[in-house]
């Protein structure tokens, strides 16, 4: 008896990824999505959803309540193209009184970005949301937004998730400074630098490629008290902190997170 071949799936479903945004409401959720939107070619410029009259509100949050309290409040798909790839992304409501919707919303998408607030950590909301994807197994990539502003120290951040969530966190970027110091972070699973622009907020970031911490092109954008500082974090990180597994994250036991800040592009 010959085994047939399962059925491929056409070239255009193939392609197709979807997934969602989840948070404690104001952890910068609707201004993710609006990057990626703008990053993902769907928009043609930040202000054009945060501008006059109609367009005052983001693609995502479209309902008047939405406007009116700057919260989502039902969930939106929104897709655009990246390389090769065809994203749906789903935000969803983030306001407890709006669970219902996020909870359904989350049975059908491939994975989960979870955006935190660098200077809160995981908050209530963040927690329940975050058990629901546990429930299905789903893949959580993290977001530690809001770095441009005074936040937790970095380890504090993460061991706060490892805690509280009970996964595995590995850090693919590191901050660099926080708050009015924030400038950037270091690209561990690339080996670059990637420094934030503050003058202009829709700007991707600068990515300055370098041979290792020891590379003399670090020291002529990072001062040297961040530097010394970034250094003895690395190395603590890389000791204490497990090292990226692929599989484990696609089985939902790791997280993998990145630092930065959504409102200035960054991250």
């Amino acid at each position: 008896m010959t085994q047939t071949n399962a059925p491929t799936l056409p070239p255009e479903i193939a392609r197709r990824r979807t997934f969602a945004i989840i948070s404690h409401p104001d952890a910068g959720k609707t201004t993710l999505t609006e990057k990626f939107l703008l990053f993902g070619g769907a928009i043609q410029m930040a202000g054009q959803v945060r501008a006059k009259g109609e367009a005052r509100r983001t693609r995502s949050d479209f309902m008047k309540i939405e406007a009116d309290r700057g919260i989502s409040v039902s969930a939106s798909a929104m897709s655009f193209d990246f390389r090769a790839y065809r994203f749906n992304l789903v935000d969803t409501p983030g306001h407890s009184d709006f669970s219902e919707d996020t909870y359904r919303t989350l049975t059908a998408v491939d994975a989960a970005v979870m955006v935190i607030d660098g200077a809160k950590g995981v908050e209530s909301q963040t927690q329940k949301l975050f058990e629901v994807c546990r429930l299905r197994d789903l893949p959580i990539l993290t977001f530690c937004n809001k770095m441009d502003r005074e936040s937790r120290d970095t380890f504090e951040i993460i061991d706060e998730i490892q805690e509280m969530l009970a996964i595995d966190v590995t850090p693919d970027s590191w901050p660099i400074g926080t708050g009015r110091e924030f400038i950037g972070c270091y690209d561990i699973l690339r080996d670059r630098l990637e420094l934030m622009d503050r003058a202009d907020r829709n700007r991707v970031a600068e990515t300055i490629e370098i041979n290792g911490l020891d590379d003399p092109k670090l020291a002529q954008h990072v001062p040297a008290q961040l530097l010394e500082k970034l250094k003895e974090e690395l190395e603590m990180a890389r000791a204490l902190l497990p090292a990226l597994d692929p599989q484990a994250v696609l089985e939902g036991h790791m997280t993998p997170i990145w630092f930065g800040s959504a409102i200035n592009s960054f991250g």
